[in-house]
Protein backbone atom coordinates (compact mmCIF):
# COMPACT_ATOMS: atom_id res chain seq x y z
CA UNK A 1 0.00 0.00 0.00
CA UNK A 2 1.58 3.26 -1.16
CA UNK A 3 0.93 6.08 1.31
CA UNK A 4 2.77 8.87 -0.49
CA UNK A 5 -0.17 10.22 -2.51
CA UNK A 6 -1.82 13.59 -1.98
CA UNK A 7 -5.58 13.87 -1.61
CA UNK A 8 -6.87 17.28 -0.46
CA UNK A 9 -9.75 17.50 1.99
CA UNK A 10 -11.64 19.50 -0.68
CA UNK A 11 -12.09 16.31 -2.74
CA UNK A 12 -13.61 14.35 0.14
CA UNK A 13 -15.76 16.96 1.89
CA UNK A 14 -19.51 17.40 1.73
CA UNK A 15 -20.19 20.64 -0.08
CA UNK A 16 -22.87 23.04 1.15
CA UNK A 17 -23.43 21.54 4.60
CA UNK A 18 -26.75 22.24 6.30
CA UNK A 19 -26.68 25.47 8.26
CA UNK A 20 -28.79 26.77 11.11
CA UNK A 21 -29.01 29.88 13.26
CA UNK A 22 -27.72 29.63 16.82
CA UNK A 23 -31.03 30.96 18.15
CA UNK A 24 -32.96 27.99 16.74
CA UNK A 25 -34.12 25.41 19.24
CA UNK A 26 -32.74 21.93 19.70
CA UNK A 27 -36.14 20.58 18.60
CA UNK A 28 -35.79 22.47 15.29
CA UNK A 29 -32.25 21.17 14.85
CA UNK A 30 -33.31 17.57 15.49
CA UNK A 31 -36.18 17.89 13.02
CA UNK A 32 -33.80 19.19 10.34
CA UNK A 33 -31.29 16.41 11.05
CA UNK A 34 -34.03 13.79 10.81
CA UNK A 35 -35.53 15.22 7.59
CA UNK A 36 -32.14 15.37 5.88
CA UNK A 37 -30.70 12.15 7.32
CA UNK A 38 -27.66 13.92 8.78
CA UNK A 39 -25.97 14.07 12.19
CA UNK A 40 -24.51 17.58 12.18
CA UNK A 41 -25.38 21.20 11.44
CA UNK A 42 -23.15 24.21 10.89
CA UNK A 43 -24.16 27.12 13.10
CA UNK A 44 -23.94 30.38 11.17
CA UNK A 45 -21.72 33.27 12.17
CA UNK A 46 -23.54 36.26 13.58
CA UNK A 47 -21.26 38.54 11.53
CA UNK A 48 -17.97 38.45 9.64
CA UNK A 49 -15.89 38.77 12.81
CA UNK A 50 -17.64 35.85 14.49
CA UNK A 51 -16.75 32.16 14.20
CA UNK A 52 -18.80 29.24 12.94
CA UNK A 53 -20.28 26.78 15.39
CA UNK A 54 -20.95 23.07 15.00
CA UNK A 55 -23.82 21.06 16.40
CA UNK A 56 -23.64 17.26 16.43
CA UNK A 57 -26.35 14.78 17.30
CA UNK A 58 -23.97 13.64 20.05
CA UNK A 59 -24.06 17.17 21.54
CA UNK A 60 -27.84 17.01 21.65
CA UNK A 61 -27.77 13.57 23.26
CA UNK A 62 -25.21 14.60 25.88
CA UNK A 63 -26.17 18.20 26.66
CA UNK A 64 -29.94 18.28 26.10
CA UNK A 65 -31.45 14.81 26.31
CA UNK A 66 -28.91 13.45 28.81
CA UNK A 67 -29.41 16.45 31.08
CA UNK A 68 -33.19 16.39 30.66
CA UNK A 69 -33.35 19.89 29.16
CA UNK A 70 -36.54 20.85 27.30
CA UNK A 71 -35.81 20.54 23.57
CA UNK A 72 -38.15 23.33 22.53
CA UNK A 73 -36.72 25.77 25.10
CA UNK A 74 -33.02 25.01 24.67
CA UNK A 75 -31.27 27.06 22.00
CA UNK A 76 -28.52 25.63 19.86
CA UNK A 77 -26.02 28.24 21.04
CA UNK A 78 -26.27 26.76 24.54
CA UNK A 79 -24.93 23.35 23.52
CA UNK A 80 -22.97 23.81 20.26
CA UNK A 81 -19.20 23.75 19.88
CA UNK A 82 -17.85 27.20 19.09
CA UNK A 83 -15.47 27.91 17.56
CA UNK A 84 -16.03 24.85 15.42
CA UNK A 85 -13.00 22.71 14.64
CA UNK A 86 -11.75 23.43 11.14
CA UNK A 87 -9.34 22.15 8.52
CA UNK A 88 -8.12 23.87 5.39
CA UNK A 89 -9.61 22.78 2.07
CA UNK A 90 -6.15 22.07 0.64
CA UNK A 91 -4.87 20.03 3.60
CA UNK A 92 -3.84 16.47 2.76
CA UNK A 93 -6.45 14.12 4.24
CA UNK A 94 -3.77 12.06 5.94
CA UNK A 95 -2.95 15.09 8.11
CA UNK A 96 -6.62 15.96 8.61
CA UNK A 97 -7.27 12.38 9.77
CA UNK A 98 -4.30 12.58 12.13
CA UNK A 99 -5.45 15.95 13.52
CA UNK A 100 -9.03 14.84 14.07
CA UNK A 101 -8.03 11.50 15.59
CA UNK A 102 -5.53 13.11 17.93
CA UNK A 103 -8.19 15.42 19.37
CA UNK A 104 -11.12 12.97 19.28
CA UNK A 105 -13.14 14.84 16.65
CA UNK A 106 -15.60 13.19 14.28
CA UNK A 107 -16.54 16.27 12.19
CA UNK A 108 -14.68 19.39 11.03
CA UNK A 109 -15.69 22.38 9.00
CA UNK A 110 -13.66 22.94 5.85
CA UNK A 111 -12.55 26.50 5.23
CA UNK A 112 -10.91 28.25 2.32
CA UNK A 113 -9.44 31.33 3.97
CA UNK A 114 -12.35 32.14 6.32
CA UNK A 115 -15.06 31.02 3.91
CA UNK A 116 -17.03 27.88 4.68
CA UNK A 117 -16.73 25.48 1.73
CA UNK A 118 -17.74 22.17 3.29
CA UNK A 119 -17.86 19.67 6.12
CA UNK A 120 -15.75 16.57 6.50
CA UNK A 121 -16.06 13.54 8.75
CA UNK A 122 -13.37 11.26 10.03
CA UNK A 123 -15.33 8.30 8.68
CA UNK A 124 -15.51 9.67 5.12
CA UNK A 125 -11.85 10.63 5.04
CA UNK A 126 -10.73 7.26 6.37
CA UNK A 127 -12.74 5.41 3.72
CA UNK A 128 -11.47 7.65 0.91
CA UNK A 129 -7.91 7.33 2.15
CA UNK A 130 -8.14 3.55 2.06
CA UNK A 131 -9.63 3.57 -1.43
CA UNK A 132 -6.92 5.90 -2.75
CA UNK A 133 -4.10 4.06 -1.02
CA UNK A 134 -5.22 0.68 -2.36
CA UNK A 135 -5.83 2.06 -5.84
CA UNK A 136 -2.25 3.21 -6.30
Amino acid sequence: MNQSFFLPVREVMTRDPQRIDGMATVREALARMENRGISSLVVDRRDERDEFGLLLAADIAREAIGKNRPLSRTNIYEIMTKPAPTVDAEMNIKYAVRFMSQFGMSHCLVLDNRDLVGLVTLRDMTIHYLREAEGR
